[in-house]
């Protein structure tokens, strides 16, 4: 029978030449020729059928196809290191610092009970946290990896899903008690609607409804606007000060307590995504990998 993976060391000669973006840095690394990692990555393309690079005289860049299997390839030898660390008993001796930025909504709804397991699973380790809605530069300050939510704009980092939560409209019983309950979209015009303006572009927050297959964005008229603190949102609607748009991970507990009641129900299906961050490096710590592992094994819980 035929070895399936055969490719696999020139796969990790590719993955270098990726990183550095240069056939002569990475020769140097691998300490052979240009001519030798030319031929790997061009051997590499015939086996797979795609350009994995745009190659010029002066530049090397990835094709769209070959930053796709970077990031997958780079995921696939860090499972296989895993799995040897593991086998070898590595995993109980893992230690080290992590710094995590996450926003708001996930350091207080969503990140909490899962670091309480990774805490478990890894006593030796220390986590560092930094709860805002800013996003930070990681390489400049010295974050391990980030969790962000909504559309991520092109980055050289790589961006690992971690769930695409739902969205629900929701106001306190007595503020649809003292000014009715919405029945459509066209009728939140004439509520007091809680809108939230991003601190990166002082721009407000649409609110997201889906009509069967139709994605809508509705801007909500901010008669009260909440900057900085997106959780203030449910805070004001909760104490009756008016209608807020917010992820179900936050508001179903209060729902389930009475203190907020869902609204225009046949509208929702929205989602939101978010992601995991990190760069890519080559000497990740083992304490960064091992958190990375855990977050993207437990995500699926949540999508």
């Amino acid at each position: 029978m035929s070895r399936q993976f055969d490719h696999l060391a020139d796969v990790e000669i590719f993955l270098i030449v990726a990183e550095k973006l240069s056939i002569s840095a990475a020769a140097i690394d691998l300490s052979t020729t240009p001519s030798v990692v030319s031929r790997t990555i061009t051997r590499l393309e015939k086996k797979l059928g795609i350009q994995l690079f745009r190659r010029t005289t002066r530049h090397l860049s990835l094709t769209e196809a070959g930053q796709l299997y970077y990031e997958k390839m780079q995921h696939a030898f860090q499972l296989i290191d895993h799995a040897e660390r593991l086998v070898q008993g590595e995993q109980l001796q893992i230690s080290g610092k992590i710094k995590i930025s996450v926003p708001t909504t996930y350091g207080h709804y969503r990140l909490p009970p899962l670091l309480e397991k990774f805490l478990l699973q890894y006593p030796d380790i220390q986590i560092e946290v930094s709860i805002s809605n800013r996003n930070v530069d990681l390489i400049a300050e010295g974050f391990d990896l980030a969790i962000r939510q909504g559309q991520l704009p092109n980055s050289t980092l790589i961006a690992r899903p971690l769930e695409h939560a739902p969205l629900k409209l929701v106001a306190s019983p007595s503020y649809l008690k003292r000014m009715g309950i919405p029945k459509n979209l066209d009728e939140l015009n004439h509520h007091q609607c809680i809108a939230f303006e991003l601190p990166s572009n002082g721009k407000v927050t649409p609110w997201f409804f889906k009509d069967i297959d139709q994605e809508i964005q509705w801007i909500p008229t901010n008669r009260i606007l909440v900057k900085e603190d997106i959780l203030g949102v449910v805070s004001l609607a909760e104490n009756g000060l008016g209608i807020c748009q917010s992820y179900e991970f936050i508001v179903n507990e209060k729902i389930q307590q009475g203190k907020l009641q869902p609204l225009l129900e046949t509208y929702a299906g929205h989602t939101r995504p978010f992601s995991l961050l990190y760069a890519q490096h080559k000497h990740m710590s083992s304490a960064t990998r091992a958190f990375i592992d855990f977050l993207c094994s437990t995500h699926c819980k949540y999508t």
